[in-house]
């Protein structure tokens, strides 16, 4: 695990250690166990050091193979390494080490593309090819590793944060306010785009090339989400009896390591069963819960705080359990270096992720996540039921983005914009929307393929969004993160369940339709105890039955009450501030009439007043 850097001046001048040094160092929080450099004539790779696997110096970085015609530079975890390292062995390979970086590097050399249809793991690397005078740069299927570039110019230039390319001189900040009106509609970016105009992010389970004799990019995808219903079992018991099995050789896959690893614990399924099945093999692992000020907490806000349920499953499987407490002025305290390492927002108030991952860095190298729980199981089904019923894929489409406009809504979004409008007016969201969609509208006809497409568009979309913030401040603190409900056989399995037993309420749905085509069903279903009923299931026998029958709840802080109370002041003096960077690019009436809303407890606005912090601070950050 580790932080990588480099570029290749395709038509330039030899390249410059001193320069790769300056890259390297923008990223040293990913590695701050070492560095390494490499150069040959016009290709440069850097690379700072986590230890996690091999902790001799045979492990370090950039790694080169026998005779010096490939080098490497990677960051990941590959969990079937070993498997792999017998195969390559067998064909004739020697290996120096016991890392996995020098199993990615011979497979390359040995399958070339094809032996990223082999890995299993999470990973981001560049193999430097000496003889073609080339870069290969691949990323993982699911986006758990980042991986950025940019070419400016004739020089290529990559790195696993955008400051490791800020930090070459040929770059110059641009912001991209295209990416910026998707943010401030969807509270995420859909596209490859980023806040930087010039800086693009390799998209999941894709790869290219780039070199002397190659030099324009041809992105290509080697893997990508299907979720098409292929049933492997006849009822939901053999489901839950097999899924038993695969989720543990799933966090036990993921248990290799030479440091110590923890897990963070909410009060849910998700991290719930991984805590679970990581105990058995690792006794008394630490465990990592954050929790909020309640004092001021109203309505469903009184639930936010999982301190209790996280406490019962801690006594549950013998962890040894620590805790932290936010309060309201935390988030002006660390906001900062939440944008300077976030580089641009995503989805959720990610200050909680920042602190959580500060205190489990404190005792541990590595931690797991619940994180892809909700998008392979149902964990939303509210959401889900809304576009279910569409009478053909157009009227779904409309439906779903109506949901997904989560910051400013489509038809106010110019007008917020108003000072920039001539460099937005084009930007069409609700075709970006539609564009994430594999499938052609014609294959989509049934409401369980309705519900498949809300599937793939979440772990298209949201789960993205949040294993970028989850890497970026996991990392920020030297910690690696990992994630095993992303397991290769658990999502393939996964992926082809039929989605009754996903949502136990799905026949349920489906007779109230026939009998009452327009009846309002999400508050009925709010109430429910509805998603990952397989997973409820499959670990009922293993998790205390408080968290076992709760309700969905997601990990969120009561900032919206915060927003009017505690951190009014703060709120006020970046956004009713007339020098606030906000109005170089945004209408402060639009905007301020929007967070008065909030304010005045006419609407719950906290996620557009974190994304209007979070942007004022990036434009002082960079820009």
């Amino acid at each position: 695990m580790c932080g990588i850097c480099g570029y290749y001046n395709l038509k330039g001048s030899e390249a410059s250690q001193s320069i790769l040094r300056k890259m390297a160092s923008a990223i040293a929080h990913r590695g701050p166990d070492g560095e390494g450099y490499y150069t040959d004539r016009m290709a440069a790779l850097g690379h700072r050091r986590l230890s996690i696997i091999d902790l001799s110096d045979n492990g370090k970085q950039p790694m080169l193979s026998q005779g010096g015609n490939y080098a490497i530079v990677y960051n990941g975890e590959l969990y079937n390494y070993k498997e792999l390292q017998k195969d390559l062995i067998a064909k004739g390979y020697c290996f120096q080490s016991k890392c996995d970086t020098e199993v990615v590097l011979y497979a390359y050399i040995e399958w070339g593309e094809k032996c990223l249809d082999l890995f299993n793991g999470m990973f981001a690397f560049v193999v430097y090819d000496k003889v073609r005078r080339e870069f290969f740069c691949a990323r993982d299927r699911y986006g758990i590793k980042p991986f950025y570039y940019a070419l400016v110019g004739d020089t290529f230039l990559f790195g696993s944060e955008q400051k490791a390319i800020y930090a070459h001189p040929l770059f110059y900040h641009k912001l991209d306010l295209e990416a910026v009106a998707e943010y401030f509609t969807f509270q995420n970016i859909l596209t490859d785009r980023t806040f930087e105009k010039d800086i693009k992010i390799l998209e999941p389970g894709c790869y290219f090339h780039i070199g002397i004799d190659q030099p324009r990019i041809q992105i290509k995808r080697y893997w990508d989400f299907d979720f098409n219903e292929d049933a492997a079992y006849d009822n939901e018991q053999d489901y839950a009896q097999a899924l038993d099995g695969i989720l543990t050789n799933a966090v036990n896959r993921q248990l290799v390591s030479d440091t110590e690893i923890g897990c963070f614990l909410s009060g849910g399924m998700d991290s719930g069963t991984i805590t679970c099945i990581a105990s058995q093999t690792y006794p008394h692992i630490k465990t990592f819960t954050c929790g909020y000020d309640m004092s001021k907490a109203v309505g469903n806000e009184l639930g936010f705080d999982e301190r209790n349920k996280s406490e019962i499953m801690a006594h549950a499987f013998s962890t040894e359990h620590y805790e932290m407490i936010l309060q309201p002025d935390d988030i002006e305290r660390i906001l900062p270096m939440v944008s300077y390492h976030n580089e641009e927002p995503r989805v959720g108030q990610s200050y909680t992720n920042y602190y959580i991952s500060n205190l489990a860095s404190k005792f541990v190298k590595v931690c797991f996540s619940g994180t892809g729980g909700d998008e392979l199981f149902g964990g939303y089904p509210w959401r889900y039921y809304r576009g279910m019923y569409a009478a053909d894929f157009d009227e779904f489409v409309d439906g779903y983005y109506g949901f997904w406009q989560r910051l400013i809504p489509t038809e106010v979004l110019h007008k917020a914009f108003s000072p920039v409008l001539g460099q937005i007016k084009d930007v069409d969201t609700k075709a970006i929307f539609k564009g994430v969609f594999k499938k052609h509208k014609s294959e989509v006809k049934t409401p369980v393929d309705y519900i498949n497409q809300s599937l793939y568009f979440e772990a298209k979309t949201f789960l993205y969004g949040m294993l970028m913030i989850e890497d970026k401040l996991t990392m920020a603190h030297g910690l690696e993160s990992r994630v095993p409900l992303l397991d290769n056989e658990l999502v393939d399995f996964a992926m082809k369940m039929p989605v009754k037993y996903k949502l136990s309420n799905l026949k349920e749905t489906l007779r109230m339709n026939e009998n009452s085509p327009g009846l309002k069903r999400q508050d009925y279903f709010l109430k429910t105890n509805d998603g990952k009923s397989i997973l409820r299931k499959t670990m009922e026998k293993y998790i205390p039955k408080e968290i076992d029958r709760a309700a969905k709840q997601g990990f969120s802080a009561p900032d919206a009450t915060w927003f009017r109370d505690e951190s009014l002041g703060f709120v006020k003096y970046v956004i009713y501030d007339d020098k606030s960077r906000l109005w170089d690019y945004m209408d402060k009436t639009v905007v301020r009439g929007l967070v008065d809303e909030h304010l005045n407890g006419v609407t719950n606005r906290r996620l557009l007043i974190w994304g209007l912090l979070n942007f004022n601070q990036l434009l002082k950050t960079w820009f």
